[in-house]
């Protein structure tokens, strides 16, 4: 399978920075029949724990509850494999990525200081801030 860079784009800042983590990953494409409107990639970072590496809904689909399909799947699918959480991670000034995750039952359980600058080559900003922190989030399975 082609990887879909044009949509990993989308939620990450540079290639090289997704090759970090797509060739461990299982990536999932959401179609509506003429082109790849979605894209889902997990990880499996331990026998308990599956994270969200990215996720990503072209702009024309935004808003319609697409990015929580994506997420009840990305549930279904860590609980047919018998994980315990499923995590993700984003950042400290992604305010409307924080609110979709927490109100798609994550919770924040942790911050990786220094995460933006530490990884990626030159400065990020979103919402007119430098990012610096990852605030890790999870959503704890239940059987």
């Amino acid at each position: 399978m082609e990887i879909p860079y044009h949509l990993l784009l989308l939620a990450d800042e540079t290639k090289e920075a997704i090759d970090q983590y797509i060739f461990k990953s299982d990536v999932y494409l959401l179609h509506d029949g003429i082109e790849d409107i979605a894209v889902m990639a997990l990880c499996k970072i331990s026998e308990t724990e599956l994270e969200i590496k990215n996720v990503a809904v072209t702009e024309s689909y935004r808003s319609k509850g697409i990015g929580s399909i994506l997420m009840n799947k990305a549930k279904e699918i860590a609980k047919e494999n018998h994980y315990k959480t499923l995590t993700v991670g984003t950042s400290d000034t992604g305010f409307q990525q924080i609110r979709f995750y927490e109100k798609n039952d994550f919770i924040k359980t942790g911050i990786r200081k220094n995460f933006f600058i530490e990884n990626y080559p030159t400065p990020i900003y979103e919402n007119g801030l430098q990012m610096w922190d990852m605030v890790l989030l999870t959503h704890h399975l239940t059987e």
